[in-house]
Parts: structure tokens; C-alpha cells; sequence
């Protein structure tokens, strides 16, 4: 049976506030024996300048070998913080967690040697037992990003235009919309992180979306028209082949074969 909704008045949570519950998790971690430190991630990590009240909790919880099993399986140290609403196991290390106050929190369990299998950004020690580890010295590398020249962005798009075409003409608008609206917008977004300098914030590591429309405010007008949702994926096509011919070097004949799969949906 559905559950009622029920509407509650509940301000969002402040800069402090989510701060403040980190704090609260790390002194419930002080008082677990065998759990050694707590980082905090992105903006509640380094990049604390980003946090808001759209923020989450992203953070790293270690602990001593043969503990992880017992902090991703008990709920109990994470609620001596504040209660916890909802949890679910979302990857075989993590969680994530709403907890009654709305604040939501995605975090992590390692063991000291798995840390150097472990990559992120951004990362601020909150807590730690005493000296015995250094867990920023034993964490891994961020990754590199792969980087691709103008030319493959380009053609990478065009390609994916192609393709999504002919599933939409197919009837297979689901994946159509994916490789046009999606993949195809994409490239555009790496095409113009390679041709504009930021205005503002570092870019994403691992979503380049992020933050786009501050870092590039002239894109904000023109991606509603690359995606117009799932019913107007020849609009969106037509919209990104424009874009790609007058930021780009375009094959004529890719470009033309494009053209005519949207012209033969044309009523």
C-alpha cells in the first residue's frame, strides 16, 4: 500500500548545519575502537567555497582491518549522529543515507589497505586517531582525465547524431534520446571546455556537467535547444549540428546524411 504524503514545512539545511553533522559523525566515530578516520569529500572536503543547502555529505569512513563489514552492515554509529530516515548498500563500499532532518549522505567504508586502490579529490582529514595513519598519504591518485583533441569530439558527436537517428527512425526513441540528448551533448560540453576559458569554479573530475552553467554562462542559452526532451530528438539533433558547424570543422558528408534522416521525419 502506498504510503500517505504528507507535507512537512522543513528548512533546508545550512552550510553550518551540514558541517556541523559531519562533526557529529566524526565524534560518534571517536568513541568506535576500531574506527581509525573520517574525510570529508568535494564541497564538504577542500572545497567548502561550493557548499550550500543543495549540498550532500560525501565522505570516507576508515577502519581497522576486519571492521568494514560491521559499519556498512549497523546503521548505529551513523545515528548516534542523527536518526537515519532511509539506507540503502549502493555499491559494495558504500551507502547512502537520508537522515530525518533531510540532509542526505553518500559515504564510503575502507580498511587502511585498500586505500591505495581508492582516488579522490578534494579531501580534508575531519577526524583521525591519533598519528598511527596517514590516510591522504596512503589514498590513491586522483585519475587523470582523458583527454581527446577537438577533431575526435567533434566527429564523436556527429557519429553519435548518426546513430541516434536511425534508432529514432527505428521506433527505439528511448536510446535515440540518449545518443543525441546525452552522448552528443557531451562532446559539445568537452569541445567547449577545450575553446572558452571558465569564468568560474575548477571542473568536475568525474562529471564535467557539474557546474557548467557558471563556468560557461554564454552555453546556458543555447543547451535547452540541443535538448528538447524525448519527444523532439530531430530538433536536438538539427540544434547540435548547427553548434558543431560553426564551432568545428564538420565532414559535409556526415553532416548532410544528418540532415536527411530529419528532413525524412518531416511531415
Amino acid at each position: 500500500m502506498p504510503v500517505p504524503f504528507v507535507t512537512v514545512e522543513s528548512p533546508m539545511p545550512s552550510p553550518v548545519q551540514l558541517l556541523a553533522r559531519l562533526d557529529a559523525v566524526a565524534t560518534s566515530l571517536s568513541q568506535q575502537p576500531d574506527a581509525l578516520a573520517l574525510l570529508a569529500l568535494g564541497s564538504v572536503g577542500m572545497d567548502t567555497s561550493r557548499l550550500d543547502e543543495h549540498s550532500d555529505l560525501d565522505f570516507f569512513v576508515i577502519v581497522a582491518p576486519g571492521a568494514k563489514a560491521k559499519y556498512l552492515g549497523s546503521l548505529s554509529w551513523l545515528e548516534q549522529a542523527h536518526p537515519v530516515t532511509f539506507s540503502f548498500p549502493n555499491t559494495p563500499d558504500g551507502r547512502k543515507a537520508l537522515f530525518q532532518d533531510g540532509i542526505f549522505a553518500e559515504y564510503a567504508v575502507f580498511e587502511p589497505p585498500e586505500l591505495q586502490h581508492v582516488s579522490s579529490s578534494s579531501v580534508r582529514v575531519v577526524w583521525q586517531r591519533g598519528d598511527a595513519l596517514d590516510p591522504l598519504a596512503v589514498l590513491g591518485s586522483p585519475p587523470t582525465p582523458q583527454t581527446h583533441s577537438q577533431e575526435w569530439h567533434t566527429n564523436e558527436a556527429l557519429t553519435n547524431l548518426l546513430v541516434g537517428l536511425h534508432r529514432e527512425a527505428r521506433g527505439e526513441r528511448l536510446t535515440a534520446t540518449r545518443f543525441i540528448q546525452t552522448y552528443a551533448v557531451e562532446r559539445v560540453l568537452a569541445i567547449v571546455a577545450l575553446q572558452q576559458r571558465a569564468e568560474s569554479g575548477d571542473p568536475d573530475l568525474f562529471m564535467p556537467e557539474r557546474r557548467f552553467e557558471s563556468r560557461f554562462p554564454s552555453m546556458s542559452g543555447l543547451l535547452p535547444g540541443m535538448m528538447h526532451g524525448y519527444e523532439h530528438n530531430h530538433a536536438s539533433a538539427l540544434s547540435i549540428l548547427v553548434w558543431l558547424e560553426e564551432h568545428s570543422t564538420v565532414h559535409p558528408h556526415l553532416a548532410q546524411e544528418i540532415r536527411l534522416l530529419c528532413l525524412r521525419a518531416t511531415p
